[in-house]
């Protein structure tokens, strides 16, 4: 625990005074706002429209057990195979069972972050079988060796000239390629992919119970493609994404592609209720679901966090969140960064491990704010603070620090005999550190406002 958090600690440090990258963030993100007030512009009642998706993500959380059990029902009738698994390694260990049996030696990925979570690609690397992303973004991360940076824009932290020095030294092109002539070398690239893999894996923005459809939204076209050629589709999506009715669609829609990219709707958006049916021209010939637990039923019982699973993954809290925007995605050592990934992580993995990242907050509530879907976010890191006390995951020493702050600050007696001088030097000599050492330390005056307020009278 120690250790984790001390990691985090001095990449942030070092992030945050990285001038480079701020001004990268800042640009991408400064771009993202302008886009999101445009396409805000479509709803008439902005505010309903949320408040409506949200009591629609708490009837389908309230009611999971039955929803997917009707979800299965319905995309089994059309010859999809569903798979339940509790843990990442049984996620790897069922998808590894396909590859075999399918003799697979190639496999196309589109976006998807349940993957990531899983850490699917150096699992198949190391069973010889080649994963490859192709999503752009994506792409230019496996390139460089790096995780996703972003849930929605994994390369954010990229300027252009970054992508083009990184293609220059893994692809052997021109340093000076623009972004159009950047992306055309990556389509070069992956076009014949798609035509060589056995497999092709995909994520999923919502599943439907009622019609036992997959639904997946893109901007570039590549999980279409990931899905016609290769002859078995695998999607690996969690528990929560399910969705009642198909008819939810036409609000979701709209509010993540809104909130994610700022568009009206998506450029591409599939829905996939099976394999593929007679008289079909493309498709798989098998399909399997595979819904994953992976700590999501640790929230679920949690009557007070299990509001975190109305998420619908669109990234709006991060760009809003003034301590992601200064310590980037990677400092944040999880799959899920941000607000979301602080408050979900610790569930999904481990309280004593990854508590800290509950206090990577200043409680200003712009994430709560931009929610499309009113997830009380503060609140939820709050939450998880104090379950952590509770839990007694704090140090002794914390823990007799706050009692000596709380006997303090309830008798007036003991504050005003800790005159300035002294409150000085207790926050010099145990908070000069934690402060840092870019930012002043306040200074309390010489008299409390309750001396001032006797000498007067």
């Amino acid at each position: 625990m120690h250790e984790t958090a001390s990691t985090f600690l001095e990449e942030s440090e070092k992030k945050a005074s990285d001038l480079g990258h701020r001004q990268t963030i800042n640009f991408n993100i400064g771009k993202y706002n302008t886009a999101v007030k445009a396409g805000k512009l479509q709803f008439t009642d902005l505010m309903g429209a949320r408040e409506r998706a949200k009591n629609i993500k708490w009837r389908a959380i309230e009611h999971l057990d039955k929803h997917l059990e009707e979800f299965e029902m319905n995309i089994t009738r059309r010859g999809a195979k569903v798979i339940w698994a509790e843990t990442a390694e049984q996620v790897q260990q069922e998808i590894l069972a396909i590859c075999k049996a399918k003799q697979c030696k190639s496999i196309v990925k589109s976006k998807s972050m349940a993957t990531e979570e899983v850490h699917l690609n150096s699992f198949l690397e190391s069973n010889n079988i080649a994963c490859v992303e192709t999503d752009l973004g994506e792409y230019i991360q496996q390139l460089d060796g790096e995780p996703p940076y972003h849930i929605v824009t994994p390369a954010m932290h990229k300027s252009k000239e970054d992508v083009a020095r990184l293609f220059a030294e893994k692809l052997g092109t021109d340093p000076g390629l623009t972004p159009e002539q950047l992306t055309m070398v990556a389509r070069e690239k992956l076009r014949q992919k798609y035509l060589d893999a056995e497999i092709g894996i995909t994520g999923a923005n919502f599943i439907i119970a009622d019609t036992g459809s997959i639904c997946v939204t893109e901007n570039e076209g590549n999980a279409r493609l990931s899905t016609a050629f290769p002859k078995t589709h695998i999607v690996l999506v969690g528990i929560e994404k399910v969705l009642p009715s198909i008819t939810d669609l036409a609000l979701f829609w709209p509010l993540l592609a809104t909130y994610g990219t700022g568009q009206q709707v998506t450029a591409y958006n599939s829905i996939f209720s099976g394999p593929r049916q007679e008289g079909e021209i493309d498709g798989p010939d098998e399909m399997y679901v595979i819904l994953m637990d992976n700590g999501r039923t640790n929230i679920l019982q949690d009557t007070t966090a299990r509001e975190s699973l109305y998420c619908i993954r669109c990234g709006s809290c991060l760009n809003a969140c003034p301590v992601y925007k200064n310590i980037g995605g990677h400092t944040y050592g999880t799959t899920y960064s941000g607000p979301i990934g602080s408050v979900i992580t610790p569930h999904l993995k481990d309280m004593g491990t990854y508590m800290h990242l509950s206090f990577a907050s200043s409680l200003c509530g712009n994430c709560t704010e931009v929610c499309p879907v009113r997830i009380n976010l503060h609140e939820l890191l709050l939450h998880n603070r104090q379950k952590a006390v509770e839990e007694n995951y704090t140090s002794g020493s914390e823990k007799m620090a706050w009692f000596a702050w709380k006997q303090g600050c309830m008798s007036r007696k003991m504050m005003n005999m800790a005159g300035g001088k002294m409150k000085n030097f207790l926050l010099k000599r145990f908070f000069s550190r934690s402060w840092g050492d870019n930012r002043a330390l306040p200074e309390f005056a010489p008299k409390s406002f309750n001396q001032l307020w006797k000498e007067r009278r």
